[in-house]
């Protein structure tokens, strides 16, 4: 090979070479070799929270977890096949972008991240919840005061759905049910993550007697829901997202309380895929004045961030919006199903989703 400058200072190539060598080039053949990353499930448990740090060290007295990496600056992680658990000392709700960060320390892929945290209501009753998180109503330069940040939703975990089903068939199997209440949640709390996300927790005991006779139950339950969900034990996950298998339908929730019990009618449902649940208090909306036809508030921005990161957790599903029509007036009603449908946001009826 030879270089050739010209006066422009533009570099050619010339090749001296026969024509037998460039025949051998052009029959050979070429291999690549493309190293995927493997993609990995974070499970996250901090050691201030017992109903955190609790159910994940039960995890890690099943067979096969071995010492993982220190994810700085000094977070503990422990490793089950394509399973990773991450031990810090803070805010469950406040120690942002771990997925992130955990890709950045060790060059695995993080496909999902779970928190486990207490559950705390004020009526105290005992409680199994799951929920998505976000804080899609507040306004920029607005404080969230459980992590997150403002306008922010997270992309939603596919194992919501499915998993809230499992917990059920497992807390009626162990005879928790009705003391225990096994439910959603709407959208809320932080902290910032980049990857589909949801939180598992564990609700208040009535008393120190409950207590001593369901936590040993909950904490079983609690394991074997990981366990068997994220196929640690050799079976199929529970709850993986494919557009493939016809079962296409993802609930969008609108309106009503904090545990969304219209969207539960519908979820409990078989194969019906669970998005954002924008409770009440994420749709500020601002009564019109007489004469005045503009409803303020950030009820439009909650309602995009959710349906959009929806979607993005979802791909190829059919993103379907499922209002609690009792809980809002006549005026709030008419402008949300006006602005889905300016959205091309499809509204079913329960019946839609079977």
């Amino acid at each position: 090979m030879v270089f050739k400058i010209s006066g422009q200072n533009i570099i050619r190539f010339s090749f001296q070479t026969n024509a037998t060598r460039i025949k051998s080039l052009l029959n050979a053949t070429c291999r690549v070799t493309v190293t995927k990353r493997e993609m990995v499930t974070l499970i996250v448990a901090t050691t201030s929270d017992p109903a955190s740090i609790n159910p994940a060290a039960a995890l890690l007295a099943m067979p096969g977890w071995t010492a993982g990496p220190i994810l700085p600056p000094d977070m503990k992680s422990f490793v089950n096949k394509q399973t990773r658990v991450i031990q810090h000392d803070g805010s469950i709700v406040k120690e942002d972008d771990l997925d992130s960060r955990w890709e950045e320390a060790t060059g695995e892929a993080v496909d999902e991240v779970i928190f486990l945290s207490r559950h705390t209501a004020v009526s105290n009753r005992p409680a199994l919840t799951v929920h998505p998180i976000g804080v899609l109503h507040l306004k920029e330069g607005e404080s969230p005061p459980q992590g997150g940040k403002p306008g922010w939703a997270a992309l939603t975990s596919p194992r919501i759905g499915p998993w809230l089903r499992l917990l059920k068939k497992m807390a009626e199997a162990h005879s928790l049910v009705p003391e225990f209440e096994i439910t959603l949640e709407g959208t809320h709390h932080g902290p910032v993550t980049n990857k589909p996300t949801m939180f598992l927790e564990i609700g208040e005991f009535l008393s120190f007697l409950l207590y001593m006779l369901s936590s040993i139950i909950v904490g079983v339950m609690c394991i074997q829901l990981m366990w068997e969900g994220l196929g640690l034990g050799g079976g199929e996950a529970v709850g993986n997202w494919s557009s493939e298998t016809g079962k296409r339908k993802v609930l969008l929730g609108i309106g009503g309380g904090h545990y969304a019990p219209r969207h539960m009618d519908v979820v409990l449902k078989d194969d019906v895929w669970v998005g954002h649940l924008l409770s009440g208090y994420s749709l500020p909306m601002e009564e019109p004045k007489p004469g005045e036809k503009h409803i303020g508030g950030s009820w439009r921005q909650s309602i995009q961030a959710a349906f959009e990161a929806t979607k993005a957790s979802f791909p190829g599903g059919e993103i379907v919006a499922h209002l609690d029509h009792k809980s809002f007036k006549g005026w709030q009603k008419k402008a949300i199903t006006e602005f889905l449908a300016e959205q091309n946001i499809y509204v079913g009826k329960p019946d839609y989703f079977t």
